[in-house]
């Protein structure tokens, strides 16, 4: 991920400038300790386990910056491909960790463990492009939006907001895509595991995913040779541990929470269904349309349903309580840059556009794309590959509203 690091100012030192924000973030880190506390004592074991996981995944991802558009964007622009390389290491670890829960047949209370499959069609297709679009324009992914919200900026929260609203008019339209001409060449779900085995099944992903981390080390090195490796002395160490984490670090947690969310929910880490219940339940309340009669919630009522019923709600609300936790702990809480008018409303548009594109795809970077390639469905690597696409396009869009795209010159981690 772009990085970069700005001196003191003259004639103020580095402790005296942090000194002001030092009380504050700390009050913060309270803050969140405290409503983290409070919400596990009045839920469930399972739920309460289930928002434990998602402050991990919060604090993990904020911690590291793990980032998806981020990772596409440094691909296509200059060819840097080391964050890529991160995904394939979280991927290869989940996916291999799913295997050993799907071989295991049930989950922490003995309910049946299930991956996602989703049939492969134009709103795969499209939903996917739109949200590669999208992700670029915002400036972040459905997790990056949740983290960076959790962080305190406040372009995440408008890109947030923008994706609820874009995922409630996903759900409206949904039949379209599904049962309705939309839905017309459409294939079913193809999963690797029922056509090679279980066993098979992760050798053919695991070849997959080394064959593109491959791929993407030839492109780094074509565009620019890497400096040759040096160890981490004991610095190097104290930061791993302290600092901000290596994204290999990064990805190995994120795979093992994961599988923890697998093991507990009996469903891999998602985050859209409960941004669609969010924003359906604002809607039904408003008296603004009535969703029971969408396709999508299949005449069920949202506001019967609780909005900590689902895991998704549950690690959604451990993420940007993790987020707020980890930019109070290292004093970075709200920094923002400086805003305009242009930034605004590219992260508005991005945010509709990967909230009604993840609706199409049955899933965003983290359920359609990490849970379903670990889940051993062919849609997600189409959904990789048709974000990409999407991402070219976001990169033509971004400079149009004042988004600056990376070069060659740019510090990469």
């Amino acid at each position: 991920m772009s990085l970069s690091r700005k001196g003191s100012q003259p004639g103020v030192t580095s402790s005296a400038s942090a000194q002001p924000t030092t009380r504050p973030q700390y009050g913060l880190l309270m803050l969140g300790l405290l409503a983290t506390g409070y919400l596990f004592v009045q839920l469930s074991a399972t739920q309460g386990l289930l928002l434990l996981l998602g402050v991990g995944l919060g604090y993990s991802l904020f911690h590291a910056r793990f980032g998806f558009s981020s990772a596409f964007r440094q691909l296509i622009s200059v060819g840097q491909g080391r964050a890529l390389q991160a995904h394939m290491l979280l991927l290869a670890v989940t996916a291999t960790l799913f295997a050993l829960l799907f071989a295991l047949g049930q989950g922490l209370s003995g309910q049946p463990l299930a991956g996602y499959l989703a049939p492969i069609g134009p709103g795969l297709l499209l939903g996917a492009f739109m949200f590669g679009v999208g992700m670029q324009l915002a400036g972040g992914c459905a997790s990056g939006t949740l983290y960076a919200t959790g962080g305190g900026s406040l372009i995440g929260l408008v890109a947030l907001c923008s994706f609820v609203v874009g995922s409630v008019l996903g759900a409206w339209n949904l039949e379209f895509w599904t049962a309705g001409p939309g839905a017309v060449g459409s294939l079913p779900p193809i999963s690797l595991a029922e056509r090679l085995g279980l066993w098979g099944a992760l050798a053919v992903t695991l070849a997959m995913v080394g064959g593109v981390a491959l791929l993407a080390e030839w492109v780094i090195r074509k565009r620019q040779p890497p400096p040759p490796f040096m160890p981490p002395g004991p610095k190097g160490w104290v930061r791993l541990l302290r600092g901000t984490w290596p994204l290999w670090v990064a990805a190995v947690v994120l795979a093992v929470l994961n599988a923890a969310v697998l093991y507990v929910s009996g469903r891999p880490w998602g985050v859209t269904y409960s941004l669609t219940l969010w924003g359906s339940q604002a809607v039904e309340a408003l008296g603004l349309a009535q969703p029971a009669f969408w396709g999508f919630w299949n005449g069920q009522s949202p506001l019967e349903l609780s909005p900590l019923s689902h895991p998704t709600s549950l690690t959604n609300l451990g993420i940007l309580l993790g987020a707020l936790l980890s930019a109070s702990a290292a004093s970075v809480f709200g920094k923002n840059p400086r805003l305009d008018w242009k930034m605004l409303v590219a992260a508005v548009l991005g945010g509709l556009l990967m909230g009604y594109g993840a609706r199409l795809a049955y899933g965003c970077n983290i359920g359609a794309y990490i849970g379903g390639v670990a889940s051993f469905s062919l849609h997600g690597w189409v959904w990789l590959g048709m974000a990409l696409l999407g991402t070219g396009v976001g990169l033509l869009l971004r400079p149009l509203f004042g988004l600056r795209n990376p070069k060659p010159t740019d510090t990469v981690c």
